[in-house]
This record gives C-alpha cells, structure tokens and sequence, in this order.
C-alpha cells in the first residue's frame, strides 16, 4: 500500500492543491491528514471542504491544536496564533467546525500510527523537534512507525533494539529504507507553513510493500498565498514566513 500523509495544511489553498495534484499523479492507496488543517493561512473554509471531502473518501484525519482550538481557543498559542484564530473562526460553516472538533488524535493502520504531535501525549501538542523529544512517543506506542507533524521541519528519528534513539539523514525525493530491526519515527514537514528555510511544501509517501519512505517537496504559488493574507489585514509576518520558509 502506498500512502500519502500530509500535515500543517494551515488553510493554506495553494499549498494544498499543488500537494494533492502531486498526490494524484503518484496513484496512492490511502491519504492521511494529520492535523491543522486551519490557521494561520487564509482560505479556512476551502481547505476544510478539501479535508471533509477526502474523509468522505476514506481518507484518515487526526486532530491538530488549531483544529481544536476553532471551537475552544488554547491559550497557550502564540499571539499570530490567536490573531489568526480569531479570524478563522467566524468563517467556517457549523458543520465545518463540527467536523474539526471531531477528528480524532490517534489513527492507525497496521503497524503505523498518526498522530499530530507527540504520541506520548498527543492532547498537550508537545513538539518531537529531536530524537531525545521522540522518546516518549516510542516508549509508549508498540507501532514500528510513527507519523507526526506538529514542527514543520522534516524529519526522521529511529529506535533501535536496545531503546537507543537517533535522528536520521535523509534525502528528499528518494526513498529511504524503514528496516525492521528499528522502529521509526516521521515528522512529514508542512504543507502550508514549512520552517526548514524552504518555501516549498512538503508530504511524506510510505510503501509500506517495499517498506521505504520518501520526504517530497512541492513547489506552489506562494506569491498568491501572500496576497490573500495581506489583502485579509492577517499578520506580516506570516507572509514573510512564507516567503522565506522560515
């Protein structure tokens, strides 16, 4: 089976669009979204029309906290967050923010698992942003491979026999060899708001036959993408963040 896992759209259309044309061409099995499919960007209402249609699919979806925090605003989030939220919110339908706060935190399939942040915990959106932040979520999941997204920066950790944890090199557009003598662990990147110093979007494929895994960027219009957030009044530095992938 090959499967397409996406995160951290953040209502971003272009973005999400270009990944799902990306997506099609590659005649996947099985998408997964694992959260925050709202915030921060300035289509909402699209993107989650986007979403609910693929669920309606069969595609799986977990929870992010922006997702979440549509219909119970989290306080811990940043100002940009908040402002961001605030502007969201009275722009999705009641169904649209029903169906956000029902998603789920946890979605597995065989021997994987996703989840938006840490697997240990995923209801406290504890960022994995190093192989010592990963441990938690190994000790306490038996799946051989956990996806995540939540950072926005690509990256792939392992477990060996012995419980010790190290992150790992990887390419881009290349798939790289899950061996089953570790247990792995993905944070994919984002779709809409990559801050690896990128401005391309980025989505995980998992071929769970030949057991490889490919990190894959995507180039889309940010220039259009940063038009409608400052035609919206949304924060700047959101749109610099995109432009410069940071």
């Amino acid at each position: 089976m090959r499967i397409a896992i996406l995160t951290d759209i953040h209502a971003n259309r272009e973005a999400f669009a270009a990944v799902l044309a990306d997506v099609e061409n590659r005649k996947v099995d099985q998408i997964v979204l694992l959260g925050d499919i709202v915030g921060y960007g300035p289509d909402p209402e699209w993107c989650c029309t986007r979403a609910m249609a693929l669920v309606q699919a069969g595609a799986l979806a977990v929870q992010g906290n922006h997702d979440a925090a549509v219909l119970k605003p989290d306080t811990a989030m940043n100002i940009t967050a908040r402002r961001a939220m605030d502007w969201t919110r009275p722009r999705l339908s009641p169904e649209q923010a029903g169906f956000l706060a029902g998603l789920p935190l946890r979605q597995r399939h065989e021997d994987l698992l996703f989840v938006h942040a840490s697997a240990h915990d995923p209801q406290d959106w504890i960022y994995v942003s190093s192989a010592q932040r990963a441990m938690p979520s190994f000790r306490v999941c038996p799946e051989r491979v956990i996806f995540c997204g939540h950072v926005h920066v690509p990256a792939l950790i392992s477990c060996d026999m012995g419980g010790g944890v190290q992150a790992q090199r990887f390419p881009f557009a290349m798939p790289v060899p899950l061996i089953r003598s570790r247990r792995w662990l993905a944070v994919v990147g984002a779709v809409g708001q990559p801050r690896d110093g990128r401005p391309l979007a980025a989505y995980a494929l998992m071929d769970t036959t030949s057991n490889e895994l490919t990190f894959f960027r995507i180039p889309y219009d940010t220039a259009a993408t940063v038009a409608k957030l400052r035609a919206e009044g949304l924060p700047e530095s959101l749109a610099m963040r995109l432009l410069s992938g940071a």
